[in-house]
């Protein structure tokens, strides 16, 4: 069984809880990509999109991901929704032995991210959620190598993950 896992996907889908939840059950490092960001540039990235832009952000986030994926303490890896929009991103990603796209109904991400500090989202919609989602369709296949269900509960996903992981 393989430890490195990456997870991607949607706003709200719960890369971090579930990454937690699956590197505790095959003890194993984590480290989320968004952490990394907002230590590196001492504000969340919330305020960093709004004060330096996306195109900053990306370039941050790029970076950030490298570092986590270098890392070979690492055994699970939650990247930002949007790492897919980066091409040196999707590069990184392309090369990581396991790569998972947690996905979920846009009205269930909408009622998860309700009341959170998501700039790129505001105003907060399902029909923006949407549109987001058939922008970076494409961009998340070229990077995955399974989707799985993110509206279950998250031990039920973990439980998804590791038996692909026992396959892989």
């Amino acid at each position: 069984m393989t430890a490195r896992v990456v997870l991607v996907g949607a706003p709200g889908v719960g890369k971090s809880t579930i990454g937690q939840a699956l590197a505790a059950a095959i003890d194993v490092a984590f480290v989320d990509v968004d952490d990394l960001i907002a230590d590196a540039a001492g504000e969340t990235c919330a305020s960093l999109l709004r004060s330096r832009g996306e195109a900053v952000f990306r370039e941050a986030e790029a970076s950030a991901l490298a570092s986590a994926l270098s890392n070979q303490a690492m055994g699970v890896v939650a990247t930002g929704a949007g790492a897919v929009e980066s091409a040196s991103s999707r590069a990184l990603l392309a090369g990581a032995p396991l790569v998972v796209q947690l996905a979920a109904e846009p009205e269930v991400l909408v009622a998860r991210l309700a009341g959170g500090d998501r700039p790129l989202l505001e105003p907060l919609t399902v029909e923006r959620l949407t549109r987001l989602l058939e922008r970076r369709a494409e961009l998340y296949a070229q990077v995955t190598s399974v989707v799985v269900d993110a509206a279950a509960p998250v031990d039920d996903v973990v439980a998804s993950i590791l038996a692909i992981m026992v396959h892989a």
